[in-house]
Formats: structure tokens, C-alpha cells, sequence
């Protein structure tokens, strides 16, 4: 019988996301999540004004919850931001079914990007970063099917910034998805499960 696995090194996610937090579970990850108390719209906003693209806020976002929290937290501290990019232009979440209705007419038959940003910081700096982009293409679905999603889903999709849950029915909105799956669902893991075990917060 092998002995059982003590990490090194804590591991702290700057994120009270249930998505996020799922992922960590799911793939045996021990970890304490916290908010990381970032000012994201006042972020993004100065970010934007300085023409930073939606794949790099991305990066700078997870870039600023994970430095945050690693000032005041022991260990190793997983930051990470989503963007969601369309002819350049970066959307943010809709806060309404309504609103979410407007943003999948604006999808429909449309590719978009999720640009997904992970950062690792210890001692208040970045150490290991990465950022993956998913291609999306939305089938050109009927007004009624979308009424239907609608009222089947609610306001749930509204988590999602582009109000659909691959992981649910929204799967049916897509004709051709390029990318990994826990890059669309917002936290990539190839790399940071690599990184975890490199510093021993996991067994290698």
C-alpha cells in the first residue's frame, strides 16, 4: 500500500467561481478558493482605453487576481479570467435573459473566440502563466429553438459569457467547436496540473 500523498505547497484559487472550483475538484486538486477582490469592469475598462486585445485582458485579469491573493496568502495561488471575442470586439456577461437573448442573435452563425487565461503567483508575483484560445462556430439555429433554450435554461446561461453551458443543452447551439474542453469552460489544466506537480502541491 502506498503512502499517502502530503503537499508541499498550498494551493489557493483567487476565484469563488462553482465552475472553476468543480474543475479543481473533479481532477483530485486540493485547494482553498478565495475572492480575489478585483475591481474587474474598472480593470477591463482601462485595459480596453488602452487598446489591450481581449486575448491579453484575459491574461492581465487572471494576471491581477492571482498577485492579489498571493500577498496574503501562503503557497501557490491559480488566477485566471475568460474573454470572449467576436470580430475583435470583446463582450462582456449580459446580466439579463433578455440581454442574453440579444447576445446569441449576435452569435448565431457567427465563429467566435474564448480566450482562457490562467496565472500562478507565489509571494505577490506571477511564476507560470498560460493562455489558450477555443474556436466556436454557432449554428445558424431558429428564433424558435433559441425561445425554447431560453425557457428551458433561465437565468442559469447567465454565468456563462456567452450565455450557453457547453456542458448542458447549449452544446446543441454549435456546428464545429475547436479547442479544449476545459479551456471553453474557463480554467485550462494540461499545463497547470503539470505546473502543480512540478512545485509538489501534487504527486508526480
Amino acid at each position: 500500500m502506498s503512502a499517502l500523498f502530503t503537499p508541499k505547497v498550498a494551493i489557493t484559487l483567487a476565484s469563488t467561481s462553482w465552475t472553476r472550483q468543480t474543475i479543481l475538484k473533479n481532477a483530485g486538486v486540493p485547494f482553498e478558493a478565495v475572492a480575489a477582490g478585483v475591481d474587474e469592469d474598472a480593470a477591463k475598462a482601462g485595459l480596453l482605453a488602452e487598446e489591450v486585445s481581449p486575448r491579453d485582458v484575459a491574461d492581465a485579469l487572471a494576471e491581477m487576481k492571482a498577485v492579489k491573493v498571493s500577498g496574503k496568502r501562503p503557497g501557490l495561488v491559480i488566477g485566471s479570467d475568460q474573454t470572449l471575442e467576436l470580430k475583435g470586439r470583446l463582450f462582456d456577461k449580459v446580466g439579463t435573459v433578455e440581454e442574453a437573448r440579444a447576445r446569441l442573435l449576435e452569435l448565431r452563425g457567427e465563429v467566435h473566440k474564448l480566450h482562457s487565461g490562467v496565472v500562478v503567483a507565489r509571494d505577490g508575483r506571477p511564476i507560470w502563466r498560460v493562455v489558450e484560445t477555443a474556436k466556436l462556430s454557432v449554428r445558424p439555429f431558429s428564433d424558435a429553438w433559441l425561445d425554447g433554450y431560453l425557457e428551458r435554461n433561465g437565468e442559469q446561461i447567465l454565468s456563462s459569457v456567452g450565455c450557453y453551458m457547453l456542458e448542458g443543452e447549449g452544446l446543441q447551439m454549435f456546428d464545429r467547436v475547436d479547442g479544449d474542453y476545459f479551456t471553453i469552460l474557463g480554467l485550462p489544466m494540461t499545463g497547470l496540473l503539470d505546473f502543480l506537480r512540478l512545485h509538489g502541491a501534487l504527486q508526480a
